[in-house]
């Protein structure tokens, strides 16, 4: 008896001590890095960080029986600030992944701090198709989750081109994400039997769109596209409207958020498609979660606060499955389950971190016809990942490493 006595007390110490050391603190804890104060508040603010608080209640606030903690922090849209913050996060603070990353510029800076520590970044704000595609930028710690610019550019313009709009400007915010943006819009364009008229570089935060918008109108492209986002796309928006460009020209929003749709003048803004991730209209499963979300948000979601929800739930979820938080394992995990919520319809997690989901072809409603101010979208189109997204780089692909 007393033989089985110490064996069982032996097994009972040995699965606590497996249990304590599945996380290295005992406990998870994730990082949201946004911009609370600039051009990207409202899509990658606070809501960001609100979102990913709803994902760890809704898996009831622990993982492997230990608590999980949120940490949240200002970018102020400048890399080396967010950097530095990810920098004491990963290091002297124990954090395990880092969540939100809107700005390119930012998530490029700070990928390359959470890669070298073996931290896993789950994008959910940022644009760029580098860090899943470009050898050297991508890393086998990165899920890119809600949407990139290829995405974009061969929802809304692919289609665009083939409905007969040929001649493009562009209007492109000047730093990583929109030079991408405008790069692979033009190999759309030109791919589809379009060309690219002209273009001109405005630097994020701009206020005074008036003179690009002038150029533009000089070009005499059928398209103009605004290759920016938040209030860059709205300021240059009102302003090609005070100068009379939407009356010659289509203006294309290549990245429009709802927040963006919202604060647009219905009655010039009609008609206009675009390219989302996410629709919180869309059907029962998406009302359900948006009208949680803005009971606490007081505003609808836009696609990269319900990304940030379902980027957080699949984390933990494989946390769980690995039975530890070391990155490996969990990348591990996450890229064997096929992700399915909400949001990630018909998804799969690519070996070069590639989320690859359905994307949305929405118009923008004619105000007349919005049953309340939130009814924004008709959506015209369902594009299947595999038609929305980049192939894989062979030289991204960390499936098999």
């Amino acid at each position: 008896m007393m033989r089985k006595t110490l064996l069982a007390s032996m097994i009972a110490a040995s699965m606590a001590a497996t249990a304590t050391a599945a996380t290295v603190d005992g406990k998870v804890k994730i990082g949201v890095i946004g911009d609370m104060g600039g051009v990207y508040a409202d899509v990658g603010g606070k809501g960001m960080t609100e979102a990913t608080q709803m994902a760890i209640d809704d898996f009831g606030g622990k993982v492997l029986g230990q608590p999980i903690e949120l940490v949240s922090a200002d970018s102020q849209l400048k890399p080396d600030v967010a950097s530095s913050i990810v920098r004491k996060w990963v290091e002297d603070e124990g954090v395990d992944t880092i969540g939100g990353l809107v700005s390119s510029a930012v998530t490029g800076a700070v990928t390359q701090v959470t890669s070298a520590n073996k931290n896993i970044a789950l994008i959910t704000g940022s644009a760029s198709h580098s860090f899943t595609a470009k050898a050297g930028v991508c890393s086998p710690y990165i899920a890119h989750w809600t949407y990139n610019v290829a995405a974009l550019a061969n929802g809304t313009v692919k289609n665009m081109v083939a409905a007969g709009k040929k001649k493009w400007f562009f209007i492109t915010a000047d730093y990583s994400f929109g030079h991408a943006l405008e790069g692979v819009s033009s190999g759309v364009i030109k791919a589809n039997g379009g060309e690219v008229v002209g273009a001109v570089r405005a630097p994020l935060g701009t206020t005074d769109f008036s003179s690009y918008v002038l150029q533009a109108q000089a070009s005499g492209a059928e398209v103009v596209a605004l290759a920016n986002a938040g209030n860059d796309t709205t300021n240059a928006l009102r302003a090609a409207i005070e100068f009379g460009l939407t009356e010659q020209s289509d203006i294309a929003g290549l990245l429009v958020f709802a927040t963006d749709t919202k604060a647009m003048d219905g009655n010039v803004a009609k008609g206009m498609r675009l390219t989302t991730g996410f629709y919180w209209d869309m059907d029962e499963q998406t009302r359900e979660w948006s009208n949680r979300f803005k009971a606490i948000h007081g505003s609808i979601p836009t696609m990269v606060h319900a990304g940030a929800y379902s980027a957080t739930m699949n984390y933990l979820k494989a946390v769980e499955a690995a039975g530890t938080d070391d990155a490996d394992a969990v990348m591990a995990k996450m890229k064997s389950a096929n992700p399915t919520d909400f949001f990630a319809r018909n998804a799969s997690l690519r070996g070069d971190g590639r989320m690859v989901h359905d994307m949305l072809l929405v118009e923008i409603k004619d105000p007349a016809n919005r049953k309340s101010e939130d009814d924004i979208y008709d959506i015209v189109k369902v594009i299947p990942g595999n038609e929305a997204y980049n192939p894989m780089n062979p030289e991204c692909d960390f499936s098999a490493k």
